[in-house]
């Protein structure tokens, strides 16, 4: 193969195109799928290639966009899913005397106008209402030529008699005064609002100074409808300007690219595409076919635009990579629209496929976490004691990345003496694997402890006993920084505070913890009960019971009155506690 850039197409034993590439360097790219150790769909793709073809082109910009154009004609089956194929809206200005303005989702080359495409009908409608809010243009769709008006062929409608057309069509408006209309509606639609707040600004000044009121408060709640109007799209520095703005957030199964555009100190377009990952393509590689996608169907040319990272393609624009102030805002402001998509189309997914939903996230912690399998079934565990007094812990059991309260545990500590988390850790540990051992119950894909390196050590010398170690995954996680700990790593990981992974892991520690505290005090509560109020004789754990639901504390109820413990537990008992704990001089 050369040494060139160009397009690489595999084929199987049927004939179909599985998969389409695109190269700087044909030979070195596809000679890589033979060399490496290939893992995963990469792998299969591999196995069923029976044939290659190539296209050699000038650069590598050409060859992305043949790349584009032979994925979506062929929809190989290993390569990216573009998940958006829908017409999009445009607003067009006709060709024609005394042009309409209207929108439409079909492109005729009749030398027509297109302003667009918009991704949303909404923000087309609203634009096009501020337009017939602002100005009288026609609706029909009569044939306005100038001979036909000269014959008078045509008489005013309804639209001339509520003020919402001038009625070019029987010469009541002039084509030059029309025509200015048009120029200013032509210049709103492409985002500069300028020379329309120009115009309306100096008519408003000459019908005021004819002493026109009505006329110049017509002109008045025009000029404050374009105004607010204006407000409504997101303003950023006016010296920006013919900008277009890229980012892009990704997880294991899908990226999803977002597009700002910017014209005359204003956002007057945001898109984000969804492109379903197949192998394992990197960040860059989606963000070049993005980019090439979006451009296309939009039709963009400016010559400017701002990336997160450097990108191979487009050497003809210039592209700027911000790392402070009003461009680097626009382009966080790109990646939150990304971000907020993507949320949105998780929980689209749980709503509609759970199923969907939990292998994706599945996916999706096996990737975060560097592990060889998913994680379905997790034990998550934690100690609880104050001052080594009543030490317990509690294993919590998580199923597809939701809790399973049927499988919870609690341990109480039986060999450790005195505050000792370490030792306890140990302990749990190994009584909680022996036993699944012992009955051959399935075990965890994953192991969470709560704490840092020292828990962790001291999981692992119990699976190390075990002869588990290696067997089952286990990580740690600190409070403070919510670190990630492996064992025998002292560099920790940071996973991103709004990972799903990191949400899920979060959840589990916060319910072993909720878990075992909760038996913590039931336990400090009965041992509470038997050395206090109940060596009092006559009073039984019941009435101990009610006595500290009541007053809260053993110290409480020393100190209220005998009518107050009479009015709880009944005469007879409140008399032998009021008396029990006098005579103990408690």
């Amino acid at each position: 193969m050369p040494n060139s850039p160009g397009v690489y197409q595999f084929i199987d034993k049927q004939g179909v195109i599985i998969y389409v590439g695109k190269a700087k360097n044909l030979k070195k790219r596809v000679n890589s799928y033979f060399t490496k150790n290939q893992i995963g769909k990469t792998k299969m793709l591999v196995a069923r290639i029976a044939d290659i073809k190539h296209i050699v082109v000038e650069t590598e910009t050409d060859a992305l966009l043949l790349e584009n154009v032979l994925i979506k004609k062929h929809q190989p089956k290993y390569n990216v899913m573009l998940k958006d194929d829908k017409t999009y809206p445009w607003i067009c200005i006709k060709k024609e005397p005394f042009p309409r303005v209207f929108l439409t989702r079909y492109v005729v080359k009749d030398g027509s106008e297109y302003f667009g495409p918009y991704p949303s009908v909404k923000v087309a409608r609203t634009l096009l209402d501020l337009i017939h809010q602002l100005y009288t243009i026609r609706s029909c769709k009569l044939n306005l030529s100038a001979n036909n008006i000269a014959k008078q062929k045509f008489e005013v409608c309804l639209d001339y008699h509520i003020g919402i057309c001038k009625a070019p069509c029987v010469g009541y408006q002039s084509k030059e005064d029309y025509d200015k209309d048009i120029k200013q509606i032509r210049s709103i639609i492409k985002g500069n609002f300028k020379i329309a707040r120009q115009f309306f600004e100096k008519q408003m000044l000459e019908h005021a100074e004819k002493l026109e009121f009505e006329k110049a408060q017509d002109i008045k709640e025009k000029l404050a409808s374009l105004q607010n109007y204006q407000a409504r799209s997101t303003v950023v520095n006016p010296s920006i300007n013919n900008v277009e703005v890229y980012n892009i957030v990704s997880d294991a199964t899908t990226a999803y690219i977002n597009f700002l555009q910017v014209g005359h100190g204003a956002i007057i377009r945001s898109h984000t595409l969804e492109i379903k990952k197949k192998l394992d393509e990197t960040d860059q590689e989606l963000l070049e076919l993005g980019i090439v996608e979006i451009r296309q169907r939009f039709d963009l040319h400016t010559h400017e635009i701002y990336l997160p990272f450097a990108i191979d393609i487009l050497d003809n624009l210039k592209k700027i990579i911000p790392q402070k102030g009003d461009k680097k805002r626009l382009l966080d402001l790109s990646r939150r629209n990304a971000v907020y998509f993507r949320l949105e189309k998780i929980k689209q997914l749980q709503l509609t496929d759970p199923d969907k939903h939990v292998n994706r996230l599945m996916k999706q912690m096996k990737e975060d976490l560097h592990l060889s399998v998913e994680p379905r079934h997790i034990e998550c565990f934690d100690n609880s004691n104050i001052q080594g007094t009543n030490p317990v812990a509690a294993c919590v059991v998580f199923k597809n990345g939701k809790p399973a309260k049927k499988e919870y545990r609690h341990f109480n500590i039986k060999t450790v003496e005195g505050p000792d988390d370490f030792a306890s850790m140990e302990e749990i540990i190994e009584r909680r694997y022996k036993r699944l051992l012992e009955e051959k119950a399935p075990l965890p894909q994953l192991i969470i402890v709560d704490g840092g390196k020292g828990q962790l050590s001291s999981a692992v010398k119990s699976l190390k006993k075990l002869d588990l170690y290696g067997k089952i995954a286990i990580i740690g996680i600190a409070k403070r920084l919510e670190e990630i700990y492996y064992p025998n790593d002292s560099v920790p990981l940071y996973l991103d505070k709004k990972s799903e992974t990191l949400r899920v892991i979060q959840k589990a520690r916060d319910e072993a913890h909720r878990f075992g505290i909760t038996f913590h005090r039931k336990k400090r509560m009965n041992s509470t009960l038997q050395t206090e109020l109940t060596q009092i004789e006559g009073i039984g754990k019941q009435t101990a019971l009610n006595l500290l639901q009541h007053f809260r504390s053993v110290k409480k109820v020393k100190e209220a009155t005998l009518d107050e413990l009479i009015a709880v537990v009944g005469n007879s008992k409140a008399r032998i506690v009021y008396e029990g704990l006098k005579k103990n001089n408690y």
